[in-house]
């Protein structure tokens, strides 16, 4: 049986070409490659600088390390998301504050951050859930007002835009994880952004000990991080950007074919877009079971599909719910939105090498399953 995987990076002779070029050299570590990364990424993205780290987790840590952001420190965060980020605020000693998001974008919701601020916020980390870009100028505003810092946390929203401008430049730093499901994925590693020079400057230091910090009287100063990238990964993630238009473009195609298919649902809705967002690229394409399906209803028709040969997973497992954070005082029942999309999103295949067939299949095989469990309820995206 064919298996239908949930993600399938889009890789090509280029990336094959590059790698190979990276073998070939005596240098695997922190390279000219790295740099070339750095320098094109930040110049796709229009920002200043860009520093390249092994993990968007590592690169918000060091981040916050840069900003001082630290025990006793508050930074609020979405609980539904990517989650690699977030983690950070709990390695960096600071609490993490949970904030209800949006019920359409599945976005923290800017009324629900306001209502969290208090005399120790140093921080907001916002993400753009699946893609769909927060209320970015809503969560500015919001920033200023109370003198913190915007992290945006853009892992899931390679390539989409809100008011003519891309997805990645609307933060004080902005933070890139490259594994997957990314649709630019380099295996792993990630990018942290900024326009400041001095943060820049602090983040390259933190990120870790170079060749020349060996002479350095200042080394002992500071505790670096050891979470740099190969010269490998750097030259996946070259390739990747190279070709980021028509990797984006696959993946517009396969999610037209669901749109298309979905549509034979009765009573179906497209995916939401908001009225300011030009632009989504979805890193997964995400259904959102009705109210009469539960989390365990979600878990079955998971089954269901592997047993079709089709990887599906539930899109979030909201982090106010695990185990770790109830140490902060969080629990079921702080963040009704959150839970109530969190349960019922399931995750469905998009990547560029799915066809028509396969995505018809696994349309089809989500309305048995669904119907299966559901007895007949009707599911919505």
């Amino acid at each position: 049986m064919e298996w239908i995987t949930l993600s399938d990076p889009d890789v090509s002779e280029r990336e094959l070409d590059l790698v190979r070029a990276a073998l070939s050299r005596p240098r695997l570590s922190s390279g000219p490659l790295v740099e070339a990364f750095e320098s094109e990424f930040a110049s796709w993205l229009g920002r200043r600088y860009a520093i390249a780290t092994s993990s968007g987790t590592l690169g918000t840590l060091a981040a916050l390390r840069a900003l001082k952001i630290g025990p006793g420190d508050e930074v609020i965060a979405p609980a539904y998301g990517w989650h690699q980020v977030a983690h950070a605020i709990a390695l960096s000693g600071a609490t993490p504050v949970f904030a209800d998001i949006d019920y359409w974008t599945g976005c923290i919701a800017a009324s629900k951050v306001a209502s969290r601020i208090g005399e120790r916020t140093r921080a907001i980390i916002a993400g753009n859930a699946n893609g769909h870009p927060a209320s970015w100028c809503e969560l500015r505003a919001l920033a200023d007002t109370h003198n913190i810092v915007l992290i945006e946390d853009s892992t899931e929203a390679i390539g989409s835009r809100y008011q003519g401008r891309i997805c990645g430049s609307f933060g004080d730093i902005a933070v890139f994880d490259f594994s997957q499901p990314s649709a630019l994925c380099c295996g792993e590693g990630a990018m942290v952004v900024t326009d400041d020079a001095q943060l820049a400057s602090e983040l390259s230091y933190l990120r870790m000990r170079s060749l020349l910090d060996r002479t350095s009287v200042s080394v002992g100063s500071r505790v670096p991080l050891q979470a740099g990238i190969s010269e490998i990964s750097a030259a996946l993630g070259l390739a990747q950007l190279e070709r980021i238009d028509l990797i984006l473009a696959r993946r517009k195609q396969v999610e037209s074919w669901y749109l298309r298919h979905m549509a034979s649902f009765e009573g179906i809705k497209p995916p939401y877009l908001g009225a300011d967002v030009d632009e989504v690229h979805w890193m997964l394409y995400v259904a959102h079971l009705g109210k009469r399906f539960s989390a365990s209803a979600r878990a079955q028709i998971v089954e269901d599909l592997a047993a079709c040969g089709i990887e599906s997973a539930a899109y979030c497992v909201a982090l106010h719910q695990q185990f770790h954070y109830e140490r902060y005082g969080c629990r079921r029942g702080d963040l009704p939105d959150t839970e109530r999309i969190g349960d019922r999103a399931l995750a469905l295949p998009l990547h560029g090498h799915l066809d028509e067939e396969q995505v018809k299949f696994v349309v089809k095989s989500l309305k048995d399953a669904s119907v299966n469990v559901g007895a007949g309820a009707a599911i919505y995206l």
